[in-house]
């Protein structure tokens, strides 16, 4: 399994959360370790998720103004704070391999948001929540995701 060979880093996010850990071991089988997590700060209070209003040109007529909502918009923050991270990291070396473990959603905004020298660090990427899974159970499920992917190579 060459995506998870020594060394490599594997960031498990959401939109909310980050896990950054590192594999010390070999590929055939991985010890992640936690190296860091970085969480959103929350709110202090919380924004209304009601649509807008606009006032029409009648008489005490409103009209609704459909808007992000906020959760929306703080997970876009915090995935454009993460790869600000990735990229001054890895522009600065501290890493050669990355696999990338979120939604779809997540990882398409991260996508869009890496420089290209650190996208071309990216080895593989699943396309799975494990943000708040046990660190047996990530190790156990990039191992069954990546191994087909060795196979092809």
């Amino acid at each position: 399994m060459v995506a998870l060979a020594q060394g490599t880093w594997v960031i498990v996010a959401d939109g909310e959360k980050a896990l950054f850990m590192e594999n010390i071991t070999d590929a055939e089988d991985p010890n992640l370790v936690v190296v860091s997590v970085e969480e959103q700060d929350l709110p202090i209070s919380k924004p209304s998720d009601r649509a807008g209003r606009r006032y029409d040109r009648g008489p005490n007529q409103k009209s609704a103004v459909e808007e992000v909502t906020w959760k929306n918009h703080a997970k876009s923050l915090f995935v454009q704070d993460l790869a600000n991270l990735l990229n001054r990291k890895g522009l600065k070396g501290a890493y050669k391999r990355l696999v990338l473990v979120a939604s779809p959603h997540v990882l398409g905004l991260l996508r869009r948001r890496l420089h290209s020298e650190v996208l071309a660090k990216v080895v593989a990427e699943v396309d799975k929540t494990l943000t708040n899974h046990p660190l047996h159970k990530v190790e156990q499920i990039l191992t069954q995701r990546l191994k087909p992917a060795a196979r092809l190579a």
